[in-house]
């Protein structure tokens, strides 16, 4: 079970991410009961037996992409989904913001938009202005903040953001620096 930090606060949802181990198939994993988020080889692999089964049993279907992995795989069936996740393995990886960007700019997707994995609180706002509306922190510790710190961390990261960058010239290697580094002694 997946809690997640929207705009409203801590969500407790019913939701189940799949991952599939080394010696598992798309084709042949079991598929859990209730909301479920796939990775894209088993959306690929069993399609309509997803689709079917979201119908059937009225369980939201969403899908996961991992690190490097194109949001173009699953373009032409964003409408199939309630949720997209992106996995973000390490803090420091970008292309999930990336990925993020692709998704609500290039192919329209309006629906809700998840980081998963290594995610901090402090990356939040920066997560949100690439597109993300739904984070997964990597401490749960973290994920029990109070919502308002989040919010007002939110809205100075993302004042700061806004900010036009103030570019410094640079001084050429031939020119001496105008201000001597002093040595400590």
């Amino acid at each position: 079970m997946l809690s997640l930090i929207k705009r409203e606060g801590v969500v407790f949802g019913a939701w189940k991410l799949l991952i599939l181990a080394e010696d598992q198939a798309a084709e042949s994993v079991r598929l859990p009961v209730g909301p479920l988020l796939v990775p894209v080889s088993v959306w690929h692999a069993r399609r309509r037996e997803l689709v079917e089964r979201e119908y059937a049993h009225g369980w939201p279907l969403g899908v996961w992409l991992a690190a490097g992995e194109s949001p173009r795989a699953i373009a032409d069936d964003l409408d199939d989904f309630s949720a997209v996740a992106v996995h973000f393995p390490k803090a420091i990886d970008g292309r999930g913001c990336f990925a993020a960007r692709l998704l609500r700019r290039r192919y329209g997707y309006r629906g809700e938009l998840r980081a998963f994995g290594e995610v901090l609180r402090e990356q939040v706002p920066y997560l949100r202005h690439s597109g993300f509306d739904a984070f997964t922190l990597s401490d749960d510790g973290k994920a029990r903040a109070p919502v308002g710190v989040l919010r007002s961390f939110d809205q100075r990261a993302l004042a700061q953001l806004r900010q036009p960058l103030r570019l410094v010239p640079r001084c050429p290697e031939s020119e001496p620096a105008r201000f001597p580094i002093a040595h400590a002694a």
